[in-house]
């Protein structure tokens, strides 16, 4: 049976690259956390301490080299990648520094891609839902534009919204405020706690914003790869 509490569970997870040849390079030591349902999270540590191969871990787009991951209760080392993609598209969404929407897509068809990976073609309900979720992060305005014609700050909007489309339990966010200005970086973080108070949806937040980091609920520290204990946010709401 699915753990619907335990979003995701790392026991002793190691991280190496050239497994095998004089180069190996243990990445990550032995992570060991867990993130439950409702939780708002940061992700801090230098740079390459080992933040985006634990989020790319967590996200199901790389494998760990040992211990034992499990998303919902389900231990992912033996699926196979279609299992992956399938648990990855049901429970996870993903918010990058980038965007990364289509520019000549309007708002709205961006946020339908999820769910037409899902379900191949487009209906009145999907377009329906887009909307629904644009309006949420307040684009409705602009849900018919094309993402090229947006600021930064709505572009980032937009990604969560897309991010959303598919009711993920956990959304990983990588630097998603860190090619905003501090206006806009605020409203994207306002958001995306909105998110997390309305719909009970969890964050993962990488970030090398301090001042952001202590208004989540719980302080994740990865330095040279290992997991020091972690803290809590000083204004978690």
């Amino acid at each position: 049976m699915a753990d619907t509490e335990h979003l995701v569970q790392l026991e002793q997870v190691t991280k190496s690259y050239g497994v095998g040849t004089p180069s190996a390079h243990e990445v990550l030591h032995g992570i060991t956390l867990t993130i439950t349902r409702g939780e708002f999270v940061a992700l801090i540590g230098p740079s390459g301490s080992g933040k985006s191969t634990l989020l790319h871990i967590i996200g199901l787009l790389d494998h760990p080299t040992s211990g034992t991951l499990r998303v919902a209760g389900e231990d992912v080392a033996h699926m196979t990648d279609a299992e992956l993609t399938e648990l990855r598209s049901e429970r996870l969404g993903f918010v990058f520094q980038q965007s990364l929407l289509l520019s000549a897509f309007s708002a709205v068809e961006n946020v339908m891609l999820p769910m037409l990976l899902h379900q191949h073609y487009p209906d009145t309900a999907m377009r329906e839902r887009a909307r629904g979720l644009l309006s949420s992060v307040a684009l409705d305005r602009w849900a018919d534009f094309p993402a090229r014609n947006l600021s930064g700050g709505q572009q980032q909007r937009v990604a969560i919204a897309r991010a959303m489309a598919m009711s993920p339990a956990l959304i990983l966010a990588d630097e998603p405020t860190g090619n905003l200005d501090t206006v806009a970086a605020d409203g994207v973080f306002q958001l995306m706690r909105t998110m997390n108070t309305d719909h009970g949806t969890s964050f993962l937040i990488v970030t090398h914003n301090a001042a952001l980091a202590q208004r989540c609920d719980r302080i994740l520290n990865v330095v040279d790869g290992v997991l020091v204990p972690s803290s809590h946010g000083r204004a978690p709401r």
